[in-house]
């Protein structure tokens, strides 16, 4: 008997273990690890080959604007934005068309944000440039992004295999008081407005200033009015719980949630409380979790409030802290405590624990994704790009989720909001003209009582 063949098998085997060897010694580091089972991937892969992924909140039209002057010529979105230099305070791209077509987005609510700072007809000026960026974006790359703007267009895009690229407009502090002004953005494709950012604006409260109105004013309230009437969704992301109450009492449509979480978990005034998800439940709207590590995670939101603390601490000029104007003693007092108070780990599981929990108060009708991509300077481990979402809906699936309500978070629920909206603009525009209320007219003071 010849040991010819026995041999040349072996050494086939040899090369072909070598080669493997080789292979995952090349891959990129947790590669292997971050791929789900192929059953799993499979399925995700089928749903979101009927449902379109739709999420509700990326940021990366202003990182456009800050990091290359609003010029897509300066940038390759058909590219990867990884490895592209990132400014010192902030944090690599996670978005492009490569990553969104590996997450399988169908649908991206693409803000629109401006600075709340900036007022005025400058307000104006500068959305309507960052809402004409956006359909740049579209314009550059219409193999893989079109604009869409209702229910209806999402579906025939999303079969059509094109990322449909939706307006959301960031801050109530944008139409610079003024319903005409409004009504243009909606004309010119918003189909969100997120009543307030950061500060309060002259007719709603937001989350994370001092209470000025506790709620909405009457002008705030013709606000809501006038977006049900245009089919533009109310976007409570950054209100005050007040705010949140007030537009629920008086919105015919249902409202969104673009980024937010679950107060209950993560005790942070951007995340939505039990009391408002149950009320949410009754309005028909849907709270879009956020990815931000601050708002999945109490643990991390206490250590970046310690860590703010300690900042202050070592150095707040003029008359402030250990160091005043030593700043080196201050970067390494800082260094010292950091290394004291190991940042705590914020992962996909947190913003799973999320998405379940207003599950089991609100309803699975009620929760989608929002992830804040481009918006936050970091992201959970297993979630750092929009080429992960699939991973979410996997942690999901493991936990025992069904493919139905899998596709409700991933769309379904943001696709009935949306065409409920339509519905009820269709109604009231047969019921009343557009608005002609003013800021002035309506929250004018009381006049004093003659004597």
């Amino acid at each position: 008997m010849s040991v010819r063949p026995a041999r040349a098998s072996l050494a086939v085997l040899a090369a072909t273990l070598s080669a493997l060897a080789l292979a995952l010694a090349l891959a990129p580091a947790g590669a292997l690890a971050a791929q789900p089972p192929s059953a799993e991937a499979a399925r995700i892969e089928r749903i979101l080959s009927e449902t379109p992924l739709i999420d509700g909140h990326n940021d990366l039209p202003w990182e456009i604007r800050a990091r290359f002057h609003g010029d897509l010529r300066q940038v390759d979105l058909a590219a990867s934005t990884a490895s592209l230099p990132a400014p010192a305070d902030g944090a690599p791209l996670m978005t492009d068309i490569p990553r969104l077509r590996q997450g399988h987005v169908g649908g991206q609510f693409w803000s629109v944000w401006i600075p709340v700072e900036t007022h005025g007809a400058e307000a104006v000026q500068m959305t309507l440039e960052q809402i004409d960026l956006v359909k740049a974006m579209c314009a550059r790359y219409p193999d893989d992004l079109a604009m869409a703007y209702t229910a209806a267009d999402i579906v025939r895009l999303h079969k059509a295999h094109r990322i449909a690229s939706l307006i959301g407009i960031e801050g109530g502090h944008q139409i610079n008081n003024s319903l005409a002004v409004l009504r243009a953005y909606h004309d010119a494709g918003a189909r969100y407005m997120t009543l307030t950012h950061s500060s309060n604006t002259a007719w709603a409260d937001s989350a994370t200033d001092d209470p000025a109105h506790h709620g909405l004013t009457h002008f705030g309230i013709e606000v809501v009015r006038e977006m049900n009437r245009l089919g533009m969704l109310v976007d409570l992301a950054h209100v005050s719980p007040d705010t949140m109450r007030a537009a629920l009492a008086v919105s015919e449509s249902p409202v969104i949630f673009s980024h937010s979480s679950a107060r209950a978990l993560v005790d942070h005034p951007r995340d939505v409380p039990d009391e408002v998800l149950r009320l949410l439940a009754k309005n028909g709207g849907v709270v879009m979790v956020n990815f931000a590590p601050e708002y999945v995670s109490e643990a991390r939101r206490r250590w970046d409030a310690d860590r703010a603390a300690e900042v202050a601490r070592g150095n707040s000029p003029p008359f402030g802290g250990l160091y005043i104007g030593q700043p080196e003693r201050a970067a390494a007092a800082l260094t010292a405590w950091e290394q004291a108070h190991p940042k705590p780990a914020v992962t996909i599981s947190d913003v799973a624990d999320h998405i379940e929990h207003i599950r089991s108060v609100a309803g699975v009708d009620h929760v989608g994704i929002g992830s804040d991509f481009d918006g936050i300077p970091e992201a959970p481990q297993g979630l750092d790009g929009v080429d992960k979402f699939p991973a979410l809906l996997a942690e999901l699936a493991r936990r025992g989720w069904s493919d139905a309500d899998l596709a409700r978070v991933a769309g379904g629920n943001l696709l009935r909001v949306l065409g409920e909206a339509e519905r009820v603009s269709a109604r009231l525009r047969m019921a009343r003209p557009p608005s002609t209320a003013t800021l002035a007219a309506l929250d004018a003071p009381a006049a004093p009582a003659a004597h």
